[in-house]
């Protein structure tokens, strides 16, 4: 994929039934589960007092979001929509677009987590234990209790929510930023599409209609419009030498991707060189020279794979053309070559390096506070201009945490197939325990 960022492209299947399981093996999976959190210390289990106190927050909504509204700008009146996988139980990004004479509008906006978890609450202290959320298939460990994640901070259709909006406005010509406005809002989605609800729409138009309460809402123009835009936007990231591993992405997580990485940039742009402060920026590191080289003399190697000529003096336009025309039956091989030698990607208090696999000079995370400690300090950093005078640290502590996630995920995914089961489809479409007597 080509970013971390990148929204999750394992919705449940839509239209296959979960995969079925015995009690036998239901146990197994859950003994091996519980080896590895101890293995890498994952907390499975919320605090009573991290419990009590999401509860007490989930209290009295709608009241205290009328207190807000004149705090707050209102953007309850625009087109406002969620798109995530069908399986999805939280919706912390929501995307709103208009299209002018002489600029394009792109407004993200991001459930306002820090207005109820900050420095000050026993959420903040276990979201910097737990360092993020683990997805291991079939199975989710929440950073933050689920209990306020999928509720005050999930962005449902036809509820007020509070919100931390990414406002860009964008020159047509080059989709460079003109302007960027970072502010609290209170927003009123309007559908919450799954991923195959928004192809459909952009297939036919009309099945609008099926999707909302409010059939005067253009959500058929403003998804068209937007889907316009992300290509624009993904061709141009290509153009400027980002680095594009899966180049068959769909129409809807490519509007979801690009939609995210322009609020991000956005958004660390303004904490570096508008406001000149500390924040957790994403490095990543390049790989030398000869691992350059040595990936692609691999991927040459491959049978009916050939590199552009052209292309091999940039490495990452290299591979990404490779990828457009090689066979299918080759993509995890080129994609794989290209992984073994990229340098883990880190957060650090600076963003001295940048983003080597994305071609940016400056990059962080900000679109998913709910799932990640770095988006939720930076949702910090960007209200209140104050930086953790830990910040060293709980960089190091997201890194960590991450890298101990993917490796537990890793593990879990390699168990699964020992056992016989499909990793990928047991992420895809859920599990289902049968009993071994009913036929």
């Amino acid at each position: 994929m080509t970013t971390e960022d990148a929204q999750s492209a394992a919705g449940t299947a839509e239209g296959q039934g979960p995969v079925e399981i015995d009690e036998e093996m239901a146990r197994h999976m859950e003994n091996k589960r519980e080896e590895l959190f101890e293995k890498f210390g994952i907390r499975d289990e919320f605090p009573p007092e991290v419990l009590e106190e999401a509860e007490e927050r989930t209290q009295d909504v709608q009241q205290e979001i009328q207190d807000e509204v004149d705090e707050r700008r209102d953007l309850r009146d625009m087109t406002t929509w969620t798109t995530d996988p069908i399986d999805a139980q939280d919706f912390d990004d929501a995307i709103s677009v208009e299209e002018r004479d002489d600029e394009y509008v792109l407004w993200v906006h991001i459930a306002d987590v820090t207005h109820y978890v900050n420095p000050d609450t026993a959420m903040w202290e276990e979201a910097v234990e737990r360092g993020n959320t683990v997805y291991l298939p079939g199975y989710t460990i929440h950073m933050l209790p689920p209990v306020l994640a999928e509720t005050v901070c999930s962005l449902v259709p036809n509820e007020d929510r509070l919100a931390h909006t990414v406002e860009m406005h964008l020159d047509k010509e080059n989709l460079s930023y003109e302007t960027i406005d970072i502010y609290k809002s209170v927003i009123e989605s309007d559908a919450r599409l799954t991923y195959t609800e928004a192809e459909n729409l952009l297939d036919d138009p009309e099945t609008a209609d099926d999707l909302l309460e409010d059939t005067s809402v253009d959500l058929a123009e403003k998804t068209q419009l937007i889907w316009d835009l992300a290509d624009r936007m993904h061709e141009q990231r290509k153009e400027d030498g980002s680095l594009v591993l899966n180049p068959a992405r769909d129409r809807a997580h490519t509007i979801i991707e690009e939609c995210m990485l322009k609020a991000n940039k956005a958004v660390t742009h303004e904490l570096m060189w508008d406001r000149g402060v500390e924040a957790m920026y994403r490095v990543h590191p390049q790989p030398s020279p000869e691992e350059w080289d040595e990936a692609l003399v691999e991927i040459q190697d491959l049978d009916g794979v050939s590199i552009p000529g052209s292309t091999w003096d940039d490495p990452r336009k290299a591979v990404n053309a490779t990828l457009e025309q090689a066979p299918g039956r080759q993509l995890d091989k080129i994609q794989w070559a290209v992984m073994k030698v990229m340098p883990r990607a880190k957060y650090m208090n600076d963003p001295f390096g940048g983003h080597h696999a994305l071609n940016f000079e400056i990059y962080g995370h900000f679109t998913s506070p709910i799932r990640r400690l770095s988006d939720l300090i930076n949702h910090w950093i960007v209200y209140t201009n104050d930086v953790p005078e830990d910040l060293v640290a709980l960089c190091d502590r997201a890194s960590d945490r991450q890298k101990d996630a993917e490796q537990c995920e890793r593990e879990y995914k390699k168990f699964l197939e020992e056992v016989g089961l499909d990793a990928a489809a047991v992420n895809n479409r859920g599990l289902e325990i049968v009993d071994e007597d009913e036929d």
